[in-house]
């Protein structure tokens, strides 16, 4: 009978805290460049997300946060993992990286080698799973929109999101796929063939339509069971 008891009162003071985890909102943060830096903006990708659950009653169930600095590449993000994400205690963490890992290379020529990359990026990776947080990795999107590949980089793009296609199989993660998104999104509203304009505003960073586009593929990888 004692026993009973004992088990009684643990499940009461067991049950509240069962309750507040669930109210607890899921934190998400968005790891990345320049992009996801405007992502906070007014227009930007992380705002309208946050709109778009507004509308659909979802608003209180998430926490969106911005970890985007311009110029980033990716060990610049393993550099920075402790400070601005996992001391936040993040539950799901969207990794989008990889546009100035492969823009760097013509424009400056510093870059990221693939070999490099895939060793950063994997850091990374084993750091939030560590952690036990969700993680959604994003293949980067475009540097030049025309849609018939000759954008001076679309062989690297390409190349680097099909090494995080195989770093996500490897891990057994979620892969939200931009680059094949916005290769058929310019695929069919782009038929001037035009080097910006539709989706960026100057090859790489995104108008407002762009971020809406971004924002629908970044939210339809978040409610993804």
């Amino acid at each position: 009978m004692k026993l009973f008891f004992k088990i009684l009162q643990i499940a009461f003071l067991a049950i509240p805290l069962l309750a507040m985890r669930q109210d607890k909102p899921l934190r998400v943060i968005f790891f990345g460049d320049s992009i996801t830096q405007a992502g906070v903006g007014p227009t930007g990708y992380i705002t309208q997300m946050g709109e778009m659950l507004k509308s659909t009653g979802k608003d209180s169930q998430f926490e969106l946060i911005g970890a985007g600095i311009g110029g980033n590449k990716v060990y610049d993000l393993y550099l920075r993992m402790e400070d601005d994400v996992l001391s936040k205690k993040p539950d799901v963490v969207f990794i989008y990286v990889g546009i100035n890992d492969v823009w760097h290379k013509a424009s400056s020529g510093t870059g990221t080698d693939a070999d490099k990359y895939v060793k950063f990026y994997e850091a990374l990776i084993k750091k939030l799973k560590a952690q036990n947080i969700r993680v959604v990795v994003c293949t980067p999107t475009v540097i030049g929109e025309r849609n018939d590949n000759s954008n001076a980089q679309d062989g690297d793009l390409n190349q680097y999101s099909k090494l995080i296609r195989e770093i996500a199989g490897r891990n057994g993660l979620q892969v939200c796929d931009l680059r094949k998104y916005f290769q058929d999104y310019l695929a069919q509203n782009n038929p001037e063939n035009k080097e910006k304009g539709v989706l960026t505003t100057d090859r790489v960073h995104l108008t407002e339509v762009g971020n809406k586009f971004l924002a629908e593929k970044m939210l339809e990888a978040l409610l993804q069971k």
